[in-house]
């Protein structure tokens, strides 16, 4: 071998020592910041998941239907605010991913900062610290939601237990308004000046407030929920009157009565169940704006119901709103056929539907004895089955037998329209859990 063979053998082993080197550490680095994250000091784990390591199916564990616009944010909107949403999760899963709307915005909303945790305690905005995730959206800690728009985040890993609270904030620093909200959260949630989307603790948040803001849904990959039902209703199903951060809805107990039938070994469906119910909702009509406020069932159907993650089951109890703000006597007929038109849609969709009669309301302010007249022949429809695929009879389970155009005393909040949470809990009992089995007949 020559002296400049034997020159050029060594560069190329030194060339490929460095090489081998330079892959090792880069390999060690990366791993380093998949287990570290890479901002020092942060509380938030950084496992964004756009492939999640395990395996179910994707269901709806929470959701609410954004409503309307929040008075008095129509200039600066949320700036500079830490938004804490408590929710409360109907089944569990591996990973989880949310959906933030902006769909009452005049301009674009931008979030710059959102986490998820598990709450570290009921009705509390300290979040279990080792639970802490910073959620991204394609990828980037930032998103651009425009006026009307709605943005869902990538799926991260987290171990989200059914029956808990989940904390979800989010930061904007910029003025956008006005604010999408669900106004009749029933639950408390939290304010933080700042931004904390990181802080585990509940020290920033020194702000209660009674409403959802942004976040319309929560998804999880779970094992243990095939599918979702979709509750679509007015002020009963969005449970007014049920005490506040109890989870007393009746969509509450319904998912309650689904897993404890499964733990007894019941041949029932594996479904979460999610509420869509707005205070006040028609079927036919919507309220003011562009979007309106509390958009009609007709015009809210698509979005809230058919776009839900894996909705198998709708449960549809809505008409009462018809009736009693109709500044004429309402058509019960252009209430069925309103009814019929969101059977039609959901089973174009492969869904079930589940129907319920309306319930009385002799001595609440609204009564009238034509009123009462149109909601018997409502209900007489659809104990007929000419509307649903199957009726959980509401009216039959509430109503006082000696005076069946009122709700029984027991069942009646106080102002003999909405239940008691007695009154919700018998609702979701009234329930034959066989009927959310099976897909949507053709034609009825």
């Amino acid at each position: 071998m020559t002296k400049r063979h034997g020159y050029a053998l060594l560069s190329a082993v030194v060339a490929l020592v460095v090489a081998l080197s330079a892959a090792i550490y880069v390999g060690f680095a990366a791993d380093k910041e998949t287990a570290n994250g890479s901002v020092a000091g942060s509380h938030a784990h950084h496992d964004t998941a756009a492939a999640p390591a395990s395996t179910g199916t994707w269901v709806g564990a929470w959701s609410t239907s954004p409503a309307a616009a929040e008075p008095g944010t129509e200039t600066q909107g949320m700036a500079g605010r830490s938004i804490r949403n408590v929710v409360h999760t109907s089944t569990g899963g591996t990973s989880a991913r949310i959906t933030l709307s902006n769909l009452y915005g005049q301009s674009p909303l931008t979030i710059t900062h959102a986490t998820i945790a598990i709450a570290a305690g009921e009705n509390s905005a300290a979040a279990a610290a080792e639970t802490m995730r910073r959620l991204t959206f394609g990828g980037g800690t930032s998103v651009v939601i425009a006026a009307g728009g709605q943005a869902v985040s990538d799926a991260v890993r987290v171990n989200v237990p059914r029956d808990t609270d989940v904390l979800v904030t989010t930061y904007s620093p910029t003025p956008s308004g006005p604010v999408t909200y669900h106004p009749r959260a029933r639950q408390v949630s939290y304010i933080a000046a700042g931004d904390h989307t990181e802080d585990p603790t509940a020290a920033p948040y020194t702000q209660q407030t009674p409403y959802w803001r942004y976040l319309t849904a929560l998804d999880v990959l779970s094992n243990e929920s095939a599918g979702t039902v979709v509750a679509l209703g007015d002020s009963i199903t969005d449970g007014i009157t049920s005490t506040m951060s109890a989870n007393h809805r009746w969509t509450d107990v319904l998912s309650e009565r689904l897993r404890t039938a499964l733990v007894n070994g019941a041949d029932v469906p594996r479904y979460s169940v999610v509420n869509e119910g707005i205070s006040g909702n028609q079927v036919l009509v919507g309220g003011l704006g562009r979007p309106a406020d509390n958009p009609s069932g007709l015009s809210r159907f698509g979005r809230d119901v058919l776009s839900r993650t894996n909705a198998k089951v709708v449960v549809i109890d809505l008409g009462i709103n018809d009736i009693l703000r109709n500044p004429r006597l309402a058509d019960p007929v252009k209430i069925t056929a309103g009814l019929r038109t969101l059977v039609r849609q959901a089973h174009a969709r492969g869904l079930k539907v589940v129907g319920a009669t309306l319930m009385p309301f002799e001595g609440h302010r609204g009564y009238t004895p034509a009123r009462e007249a149109v909601r018997q022949q409502v209900n007489a429809e659809i104990r007929a089955g000419r509307v649903y695929d199957a009726v959980v009879d509401f009216d039959k389970a509430l109503r006082d037998p000696y005076d069946p155009r009122r709700l029984r005393s027991d069942y009646d909040s106080g102002d003999h329209l909405h239940p008691s949470d007695k009154g919700y809990r018998t609702m979701a009992e009234t329930f034959d859990l066989r009927d959310l089995k099976g897909a949507g007949q053709a034609e009825l």
